[in-house]
């Protein structure tokens, strides 16, 4: 207060407060040290480029099932780097990583063709979950034709994993009745055991959300609809060279996770 020559705070016998201009001028100091903590981390990756920590966006029909095995690795081989993760939706997560607010994101296809670097980690095909006593559930494998008859249930829009699911079944037109959304994988999931419709599950996403729910999945006969998973951060990154040997841990994070399924599993 004294060398600024205002008044910052209202004080009387029982408590302080921070006037209007006063907490306008905190803002402006907190946003300064966020600054040059930024400056500390900036030196600190010049010695070493994983010391600093690794700000790593994720969309939601990944993270839950491949951040526990990722992070755990990521610990056991570079200890000394560490991680800020942040699950959202595709667009905002490539919004924060052309803001400079991530360093590096793990997105599915399409992705976008300007200004960023793309590292390819996997492909995951996708399987049918229907309720356990339907009908489809007897058959070794589906078709996307026999899906377009039922109550699809899709994610909310925004999510990629929704986009994938509609065009596989060629339902990008479809009615309102024959469409239901859910917020989340699991909700779709606890909605199919429900018997209120089928759902699109990705392969790595299945033996965690079909434990608790009445539901059997089906791969697909024919070509088996699937997406690619990459890893995506600007090329003007001071971190890009390490940025690839993430990308291999990813990816043998990812294989450690995958193992082969029968065409048809009961949950």
């Amino acid at each position: 207060e004294e060398e600024l020559q205002v008044k910052l705070f209202e004080r009387n016998a029982n408590e302080i407060t921070v006037t209007p201009l006063g907490l306008e001028i905190v803002r402006q100091a907190q946003s300064v040290l966020e600054q040059a903590d930024s400056i500390r981390e900036i030196a600190k990756r010049g010695k070493d480029p994983l010391a600093g920590a690794l700000r790593l966006g994720i969309i939601y029909t990944i993270g839950p099932y491949l951040l526990p095995d990722l992070v755990k690795q990521i610990i056991e081989r570079t200890p000394q780097m560490p991680l800020m993760l942040q699950e959202n939706l595709t667009v905002k997560l490539l919004e924060q990583l052309r803001l400079g607010e991530l360093d590096v994101a793990i997105l599915a296809e399409p992705f976008p063709d300007t200004g960023l670097a793309i590292a390819p980690l996997y492909d995951e095909p996708f399987m049918a979950a229907v309720p356990s006593n339907h009908p489809l559930a007897q058959q070794t494998s589906i078709t996307a034709q026999a899906l377009k008859s039922e109550t699809m249930l899709l994610l909310g829009t925004g999510h990629c994993f929704r986009d994938q699911a509609l065009a596989f079944c060629d339902m990008t037109s479809a009615l309102p009745r024959e469409v239901l959304e859910g917020s989340s994988l699991s909700t779709l999931v606890q909605m199919v055991g429900a018997g209120i419709g089928v759902t699109l599950i990705p392969e790595m996403a299945a033996p965690v959300e079909t434990r608790s729910a009445a539901v059997s999945l089906a791969r697909f006969a024919g070509p088996q609809p699937r997406r690619t998973i990459g890893m995506i951060w600007r090329r003007t990154s001071p971190l890009a060279g390490q940025l690839q040997h993430i990308a291999a841990i990813v990816r043998q994070a990812a294989d450690d996770l995958r193992t082969p399924a029968s065409p048809l599993q009961p949950a």
